[in-house]
């Protein structure tokens, strides 16, 4: 099977003691039919609940190298820009095989999960949960596809403050949506800017994930601008970020809320 540096990795068997390597990787293989066979996940691997129950081998960024040698898996999924180079080479330098994923778009989250199914022997069910994810955003993006356009900001972190251009996958959702992102032609995938180059773009809506499910508090910051557009007609919108930050199944409901924000803001016209 190829992953997403285009290496071939083959497996003797399928996958029976599988390690995650972030919290996407998890709910991946999990959407994939194959949960019952992870044996190590990261901090924050909170989805779905069953995760929770899994041995943590740290974080996503710094891998308890001892403690995942111990579990013995078979297959460790790493997350290519997620995890440090530098832990991954040496995780593969002990032996154990490693499947790098980094679902870039919309189609990438289904192709990634019928990979997954394919390396732990899950076809039957990780190829009708990536069908019905296809067929729920193809849906969405038919109910929209004459959608008037929304001049839209997301706000991917505040401290610096981030955003996406229109590679990214969140911005590929805002255009499904009928959204026009106003930093979507910027070269950085996750572009830096500041204040000023907001109030210059002056969005009519401006989406935050967050640091949290209930963290809202990136949006107070633009109320202090009342000339923004956004903030004039109240389109300050917030979108759980596992819904919509997570390259997983559950982007189609974030995509919903998503679309469903701005529909908001074509009504406040």
């Amino acid at each position: 099977m190829v992953d997403d540096r285009d290496r071939e990795v083959c497996l003797e068997a399928p996958a029976s003691r599988i390690a995650a390597l972030s919290p996407g990787a998890t709910e991946l293989i999990w959407a994939a039919g194959a949960g019952d066979r992870v044996v190590a996940v990261v901090a924050y691997s909170d989805y779905p609940p069953e995760a929770r129950q899994v041995t943590s081998v740290g974080s996503h960024t710094r891998v308890d190298l001892e403690t995942l040698v111990y579990l013995e898996p078979d297959l460790v999924i790493g997350w290519i820009t997620g995890n440090p180079p530098e832990q991954l080479e040496t995780i593969e330098q002990l032996g154990l095989p490693v499947f790098y994923i980094e679902p870039r778009s919309i189609e990438s989250v289904a192709t990634t999960i019928e990979r997954l199914a394919r390396l732990a022997g899950s076809e039957a069910e990780g190829d009708e949960v990536a069908a019905a994810f296809r067929t729920g955003m193809r849906a969405l993006a038919a109910e929209y596809a004459d959608a008037e356009p929304v001049a839209t900001f997301y706000q991917v972190w505040d401290e610096p403050l981030m955003s996406v251009n229109d590679e990214h996958l969140i911005g590929e959702v805002v255009q499904l949506c009928g959204g026009v992102n106003v930093f979507g032609e910027l070269s950085r995938l996750v572009p830096r800017i500041d204040d000023e180059a907001v109030l210059a773009a002056d969005p009519e809506a401006i989406i935050a994930g967050g640091m949290g499910e209930e963290n809202r508090h990136w949006l107070t910051h633009w109320q202090q601008y009342p000339g923004l557009t956004a903030v004039a007609r109240d389109n300050l919108f917030f979108v759980p970020p596992s819904l919509i930050q997570r390259p997983t199944p559950r982007l189609l409901e974030g995509s919903r809320i998503l679309c469903e924000k701005l529909e908001v803001a074509r009504g406040r016209r």
